[in-house]
């Protein structure tokens, strides 16, 4: 009978840890993450660049040689690739504001954007009146973007293409492997 008492001890312990594992996920980079709409309802939110210490470890000294060979190998007028994230971010503000007139069907989305090293990787949830190449390719327009990922999904019930923020109690969990 013992073990019985023990049993609530266990759960409690569980349901802990989910929850400050959750809670220890940070954007250790601190790259630019936007949330640009909310149209569609049920869109899981994507982990974006929030990962644990132990992942933003292994990725640092990655993240340093990548950033640095941007400007050794000529494609960056930079030091470092990351130094331009903030002012993409900026542009990225802007060309959302043209787009709200030139292409206003996007705004039927959920829809994040992180900003790395120069790339833009658009996440979340789109309407069936989403012009998905025509809003790439606005993306691509914005100055000093490298390239643009598309992890979007037209139907979020049958999973998404990105790595889920946790819920508090719960874990992250994508459909398809993004790293």
């Amino acid at each position: 009978m013992a073990w019985i008492v023990g049993i609530p001890i266990v759960v409690l312990f569980i349901v802990a840890t989910k929850i400050v594992h959750a809670q220890s996920l940070h954007n250790f980079g601190n790259d630019p993450f936007l949330r640009v709409s909310s149209a569609v309802a049920d869109c899981p939110e994507p982990a974006g660049p929030r990962v644990s210490e132990d992942e933003w470890k292994r990725e640092a000294h990655h993240r340093i040689e990548e950033g640095n060979h941007c400007h050794a190998e000529g494609r960056c007028r930079l030091a470092n690739a990351y130094q331009y994230d903030n002012e993409i971010a900026e542009s990225l503000q802007r060309r959302l504001q043209d787009l709200r007139r030139t292409l206003p069907a996007w705004q039927d989305s959920s829809l994040w954007i992180m900003v790395r090293g120069r790339w833009l990787t658009v996440q979340g949830c789109v309407g069936a009146g989403f012009n998905r190449p025509a809003f790439l390719a606005a993306m691509r327009e914005i100055p000093d973007v490298e390239k643009v990922i598309d992890q979007t999904t037209a139907t979020p019930s049958r999973g998404v293409p990105y790595v889920r923020y946790p819920a508090p109690g719960g874990s992250s969990s994508t459909n398809t492997p993004n790293r």
